[in-house]
């Protein structure tokens, strides 16, 4: 899912300053519930990138590496719920399967522990963070949820929080 700009487009943008009254953001905010934002797993905003970044000669991870990560990622989750007629993938667990394959060492733990306090964050977010940091553990073909895979996956959750609470 994809959100057009709306009135000025840079309410979010570092590099110009954004126009529009609060009324206004609220009211384009408000064009999205909660509850269905809760059902999105990642949320990652997209910022403007410079001309100087784009035209640099240093680059990132290449496509084929990121892709080989992803499909081996994939196999895992795969031969992980090969037993299950009706899980494919970790965004397919349920609770019974999330306590299996999701647990967290003790600072991923405390981790997760401190994001649903200060971020009031749901029993729906909750799971959505343990599925995405199980992921984002297969990506880098970790066994163990670590406290960073933690990090990451409350950061793609908590993109909503920052935008819509105004």
């Amino acid at each position: 899912m994809a959100m057009n700009e709306w009135q000025c487009g840079f309410y979010t943008d570092p590099f110009k300053e954004c126009t529009c009254s609060q009324q206004i953001i609220q009211k384009y905010m408000s064009r999205i519930s909660g509850p269905l934002l809760d059902r999105i797993d990642i949320h990652i905003e997209v910022l403007p990138v410079k001309y100087k970044e784009l035209s640099s000669e240093a680059g990132g991870e290449i496509s084929s590496d990121i892709r080989y990560r992803v499909q081996e990622a994939r196999t895992t989750q795969i031969d992980r719920f090969k037993s299950y007629d009706y899980i494919y993938k970790n965004a397919d667990m349920r609770s019974a399967e999330m306590c299996k394959y999701s647990q967290l060492d003790t600072a991923g733990s405390e981790a997760l522990k401190m994001a649903m306090a200060k971020l009031g964050l749901s029993a729906r977010a909750y799971d959505r963070i343990l599925k995405v940091s199980r992921t984002i553990a297969d990506l880098e073909r970790s066994l163990s949820i670590l406290a960073h895979h933690v990090s990451e996956a409350v950061q793609y959750s908590s993109l909503d929080l920052e935008l819509w609470k105004h």
